[in-house]
């Protein structure tokens, strides 16, 4: 397999190589999965200097993020958590360089290690068709946790596309720890998001963990309801969700630039279709299957 070994770097000072461990004559052992967690640095820091070239860093020390980042009251809309343990996590972060225009991003997607090396999994995306974009140079980022570790941290560039699923049961009433839950359904891995307020469906804003399974997205999409499907960007509500605390269902579609959502009430109302309230179910089951 090929890879790209990034320099931890300094001031984005940046080194590439390419390594083919094939030829390597070291045992490595097998590659097995690295739990990492998604970290919503734009929150609560702005990068000190933006790389016109494709670059990563690993911060391991609040002294190194001190380095990199200008630390800054939150400006999501919802609270979140700029502190990292670093006696247990590291921060990695992975920058695609100098775009001219919106619509690209990076996108760090899976980790396995063995006895000799970190491999951190990416993809890239540019715009697509239709695609309403800034017409600004942008600058794509990524930034994860990963347990503290000694090993060398390598990048493996892959193909994959962005289209995914999001799909959610909330209750506004509701004040414990698990009221809120939220996954995004995607062809490389699941991602479970943390600590989702309701009503605030900004997922860039929270943490998420991550469960690499390959056609989730693809799977699940078979569920929709051509009802749905026909929206094509639209946003619609079924019923009252939440209006009187019996909660809904979330769902968020995005296929190339459209997205569409829904909410559907938990009771079935007059305007839910029976593919509608079968949709509902499934979504439903899937939410208790992943949690």
């Amino acid at each position: 397999m090929k890879k790209i070994m990034l320099s931890l770097f300094i001031a984005f000072v940046f080194n590439a190589c390419s390594v083919n461990n094939d030829n390597m004559d070291v045992d490595c052992g097998a590659n097995t999965e690295l739990a990492f967690t998604g970290f919503p640095l734009p929150c609560n820091y702005s990068i000190k200097t933006l790389p016109n070239n494709p670059a990563a860093l690993v911060a391991s020390s609040q002294e190194k993020m001190d380095l990199y980042f200008t630390k800054h009251e939150n400006t999501c809309s919802s609270p979140t958590d700029p502190n990292i343990d670093f006696t247990k996590n590291y921060l990695v972060g992975i920058f695609a360089g100098a775009k001219p225009t919106g619509g690209y991003a990076i996108k760090m997607t899976s980790i396995v290690e063995n006895n000799c090396e970190i491999i951190i999994n990416f993809y890239e995306k540019g715009p697509i068709a239709g695609e309403n974009l800034t017409q600004a140079t942008t600058y794509p980022s990524d930034f994860i946790l990963i347990p503290k570790t000694s090993k060398p941290i390598l990048f493996n560039r892959t193909t994959e596309s962005s289209d995914n699923i999001k799909i959610g049961s909330y209750f506004g009433s509701c004040s414990g720890t698990d009221c809120q839950k939220f996954y995004q359904l995607n062809d490389y891995n699941i991602l479970k998001f943390l600590n989702v307020v309701s009503g605030s469906y900004n997922f860039d804003q929270y943490k998420y963990t991550t469960t690499t399974k390959r056609n989730e997205y693809t799977l699940f999409l078979k569920n929709v309801p051509t009802e749905i499907l026909g929206l094509n960007g639209q946003t619609k509500i079924y019923g009252s969700p939440d209006a009187a605390d019996q909660g809904g269902i979330y769902f968020e579609l995005t296929q190339g630039s459209v997205v569409t959502k829904v909410y559907i009430d938990n009771n079935d109302t007059a305007d839910q279709s029976d593919a509608i309230k079968v949709f509902k179910n499934a979504v439903k089951a899937k939410i208790t299957s992943l949690n």
